[in-house]
């Protein structure tokens, strides 16, 4: 029925469509493999006890300007604002640790094979001792009803 080119010319363009397809889906999703979650840096800034769902922090030393999905909108903004008020930290000291500069924030969400997936991307972060910014990425996914 269909000549053997054919059929490879065919099995070629599905070659193509499937590696740019993966290229697209280098975001947040599809990086999580090279993510180092904490649970120490998830006491730090997420809730102690989440009313739905779980918080996972990880950290990666990717810039966020490559692992942000192209939709997201990033800024900069004061870190006690990018950080709110949830978690455990000190916020005098994270706020004299920036010491006036502001990290680039980016926020989006994620619905994975029935997974939604709230992600906040900062950069630079404080490391968990708070004396330091890390040039990565610190991410921090909410999976609701995980």
């Amino acid at each position: 029925m269909y000549s053997a080119v054919r059929v490879g010319v065919k099995r070629a363009w599905a070659i193509i469509a499937l590696l740019q397809l993966l290229a697209l889906g280098a975001g947040v999703g599809a990086q999580a493999d090279q993510f180092v979650c904490d649970d120490a840096l998830a006491a730090l800034w997420t809730p102690r006890y989440p009313q739905l769902g779980r918080y996972e922090v990880c950290t990666t030393p990717r810039p966020l300007q490559d692992i942000a999905d192209a939709g997201w909108t990033i800024e900069t903004a004061p870190p006690l604002d990018v950080f709110g008020t949830a978690g455990s930290y000190d916020r005098s000291r994270v706020a004299r640790l920036y010491g006036g500069r502001y990290p680039s924030v980016a926020h989006g969400w994620l619905d994975e094979n029935g997974r939604f997936q709230a992600i906040t991307l900062v950069s630079p972060y404080p490391n968990r001792q708070l004396t330091a910014l890390e040039p990565g990425t610190l991410v921090v996914r909410y999976f609701v009803f995980d």
